[in-house]
């Protein structure tokens, strides 16, 4: 038995002082080197401390509340370097659920499943893919009193929309936002010098985002025991998961599994992807320099953000898009405010055409074209393809598993989320459209409650889509083109944000909230915006048709003045016929 070990504040950098506001631990518990012990706050951020070492708590020596500096005894604790060298007394003293939460090792150096596979460690659920739907579910199953082992391909959590997704590409567009905004003042009366970029110190503050939230997802996994392995993993069987890392192999045997293996970037046969100068998402994101002229291949969501970013920043932008309009699939109406904005901004945009080769010449990529208006070639610096995303159900060796897959990769699911494998979920991308990371966070919550025993299921009436351009895209629920197509009745009202003060006083007039009615009942069957914080603004339409909202229920709802989410209000009531903010004629 060890002497007991003070455990004092470590270097935590410029402040004197910092207060503690949550204590992690308890007398009696056993924690492991890097648990962490308690939280402190400083005036910028919070932090955990973690344990320097392995053994059990025997004196807190703080109180939540109180305020400590560097070299501040924390609490002692008596050393050990392995649980054996515990007394019988001190391990029935130390806390259960720490205990729970670690893996089941096998009594010999390795394990033996019920196949005769032998295993390394053994997870009651593992979760394959960290990512928004891989991190949420295996928190949530944690939480819920299950041991958890997450597997992720990379070295921090939060897979592509944390790392080389979503987050970095909202920072650089909030910066985008910026420079557009000091633009559009100069019709106001107030004109800026044209920005100075530093382009090492934009990137830099793009990780800082990154680096932040990965580390506190870090942080979360500790607090709930979750123990995280890096690697590529593949099914050996319907009980065993391989991780690769270099030229390590462990092999994970599990009781349930979710599969959170996320999508990858289209590819399109024939372009020369050896060349650096032909980027896809994350390429683009990686922001190495600003190209003089940049060619988007794709005009949805992720290439016109991407060319959002990049006009911004000084590149000279062509987009180029196969089908009629800009973000197939969005009404044309919604999307008509952004084609006309960036129409005068970017040097072409081309519809009803496509790509047919890209070269590479010393002095750029010679790429050429065939539809519509097009050039039959052009050089540009940089070419950036999105032209979509495909599932990795056909990487992860599904088959070994015996897991359905389908001929484009999906995993098909029930709803909730189990695969034709009873005790294998899947959530996310790799379960279907759309590929977006709010609706994989709901589904892991499903996959972890049914797993725990609740009797839960995944049953969105909508899942809202968002392009973050300027100005923003958003929409949710049924759309003219699917009421159309499927021979859904429906009405419509359209309030032009050219009536709205806000919107004036905002120089963003261009803007439009439109929803869609069901005739007999009045009920919000779908909504689009095009507009400042269109993003924000469309959540409210969401609430609407899950709650069963009508028209009464819209415009009859007190919403502040003068805001952008009064447009919402006064749509419904251009369809309840009391608007007073415009003059429309009354229906027959």
């Amino acid at each position: 038995m060890s002497d007991l070990k003070d455990i004092v504040v470590p270097d935590i950098g410029d402040f004197d002082e910092v207060e503690i506001i949550e204590i992690l631990v308890a007398v009696g518990e056993l924690v492991k080197i890097e648990d962490p012990l308690v939280t402190l706050e400083s005036d910028k951020a919070s932090m955990e401390i973690p344990s320097p070492v392995t053994g059990v708590i025997k004196e807190v020596c703080i109180k939540v509340g109180e305020t400590i500096s560097e070299g501040g005894l924390i609490l002692r604790m008596e050393e050990s370097s392995m649980l054996e060298n515990l007394s019988e007394n001190e391990k029935n003293n130390s806390s259960a659920e720490t205990l729970q939460q670690e893996p089941k090792q096998a009594t010999n150096s390795e394990g033996v499943n019920s196949s005769g596979i032998t295993f390394d460690v053994h997870a009651e659920v593992l979760v394959l893919g960290a990512g928004p739907g891989g991190y949420t579910a295996a928190f949530r199953a944690a939480d819920l009193g299950k041991q958890v082992i997450l597997v992720e391909r990379y070295d921090s959590l939060g897979g592509v929309c944390l790392n080389v997704g979503c987050i970095p590409s909202k920072a650089l567009l909030h910066q985008a936002q910026i420079i557009h905004e000091a633009d559009k003042m100069a019709a106001q009366g107030i004109k800026f010098n044209q920005p100075e970029l530093d382009i090492d110190i934009i990137r830099a503050n793009k990780e800082s985002i990154i680096t932040r939230l990965t580390d506190g997802l870090s942080g979360l996994a500790k607090q709930r025991k979750v123990k995280s392995m890096i690697g590529i993993g593949s099914f050996v069987s319907d009980r065993i998961l391989r991780v690769e890392n270099g030229d390590e192999v462990q092999h994970v045997s599990f009781d349930n599994a979710i599969i959170a293996a996320g999508s990858q970037s289209v590819k399109i046969p024939g372009f020369p992807y050896d060349d650096s100068r032909l980027m896809d998402s994350t390429s683009a994101l990686a922001l190495v320099d600003i190209p003089e002229k940049l060619l988007v291949i794709g005009g949805g969501i992720i290439g016109l953000e991407m060319a959002t970013v990049y006009h911004a920043l000084g590149s000279k932008i062509s987009v180029v898009e196969m089908m009629a309009q800009l973000i197939p699939g969005c009404d044309k109406d919604i999307v008509r405010p952004l084609h006309k904005h960036i129409r005068k901004q970017y040097d072409n945009i081309y519809l009803k055409a496509k790509v047919t080769s890209i070269k590479s010449l010393k002095k750029g990529l010679k790429v050429t074209f065939k539809g519509e208006g097009v050039p039959e070639s052009e050089i540009y610096d940089r070419v950036l393809l999105a032209v979509g995303r495909k599932p990795n159900g056909n990487a992860i060796n599904a088959e070994a598993a015996g897991i359905d897959v389908d001929e484009k990769g999906f995993i098909r699911v029930d709803k909730q989320q189990h695969t034709n494998v009873s005790h294998i979920y899947a959530i996310g991308d790799i379960v279907g459209d759309p590929m977006l990371a709010h609706k994989a966070t709901h589904e892991a919550k499903v996959a972890a409650e049914v797993i725990a025993g609740e009797k839960v299921s995944f049953d969105a009436l909508t899942i809202p889509s968002v392009a973050y351009t300027e100005p923003e895209v958003a929409w949710m629920g049924l759309t003219e083109i699917e009421a159309k197509t499927d021979g859904i009745k429906y009405e419509k009202s359209v309030f032009p944000w050219a009536a709205s003060g806000r919107a004036l006083s905002m120089g963003c007039d261009e803007g439009m909230t439109k929803i869609l009615w069901q005739p007999e009942t009045h009920r919000i069957l779908g909504a689009g915006i095009v507009g400042t914080n269109a993003a924000e603004l469309i959540t409210e339409a969401v609430l609407a048709l899950e709650m069963g909202a009508d028209w009464e229920d819209l415009s009859l709802t007190i919403h502040p003045h003068p805001t952008l989410s009064e447009t919402l209000n006064f749509a419904a009531e251009m369809q309840a016929g009391t608007i007073t903010d415009l003059y429309v004629k009354k229906k027959k």
